[in-house]
């Protein structure tokens, strides 16, 4: 793996935490071949360095190699469902953990939660994912979308680079956050109409590349 997307991946993966969505928990991968991924190994994402070797994670057999995190079994199976994939991201945001608890779904409110679906998609089993039958469930819930909350257990995003995959996740917390508080009013919250979503999503590969500027900046302030 070029020693340049291992540095984007590791920066990504900083990112993360830096951004208040994952706490001692979390992993990235990279899609480096047709069958196979790099992924973060488990360590908390802050603590990854240009020094933090990532593990090769192929999406074959019946094992994950040594080094890898024991929920990479997610990495695998939306890897393998979705040949698109180029980045997967595994975090723990908060709202949307509280979103999950709920009950309520989570819908589009505001443009960006536009990237998401209508409703994100919810893994309802708060199990850790540790094995291949529980991921493959993971994959056919999520299906072709961008993001699933798995309940009690954080939530992943899917895109074709790593920062997107980011910046989906960032969208993912500030949509439940947004949610949440419309929800506390007490009134119906008002969802955008199917017509201004897809219009939202049609934006999605412009704007998540300055999402992701946004928090590399909020990063480095």
């Amino acid at each position: 793996m070029p020693a340049a997307d291992r540095d984007r991946l590791i920066r990504a993966a900083n990112i993360v935490a830096d951004a208040g969505l994952s706490d001692a928990f979390g992993h990235l991968s990279i899609r480096v071949a047709s069958e196979e991924l790099e992924i973060t190994p488990p360590l908390p994402l802050r603590s990854l360095t240009a020094a933090t070797g990532l593990v090769a994670l192929p999406l074959t057999g019946d094992e994950l190699p040594d080094g890898a995190p024991r929920e990479a079994w997610i990495h695998r199976a939306i890897a393998s469902a979705r040949p698109e994939a180029g980045a997967i991201v595994r975090a723990q945001p908060p709202a949307v953990a509280a979103m999950a608890a709920s009950g309520l779904p989570l819908r589009p409110l505001h443009g960006h939660g536009a990237f998401l679906g209508d409703p994100v998609p919810v893994h309802d089993d708060s199990r850790l994912i540790r094995d291949a039958e529980s991921a493959e469930a993971v994959a056919r819930t999520l299906g072709s979308g961008s993001a699933i909350v798995l309940r009690g257990n954080g939530a992943v995003t899917v895109a074709e680079t790593p920062e997107q995959a980011v910046a989906l996740m960032w969208v993912l917390e500030r949509s439940a956050e947004i949610n949440l508080r419309a929800h506390s009013v007490g009134n119906a919250p008002i969802v955008l109409s199917a017509e201004e979503q897809a219009w939202w999503a049609d934006r999605a590969a412009e704007l998540l590349p300055r999402i992701y500027r946004y928090l590399e900046g909020a990063r480095a302030a």
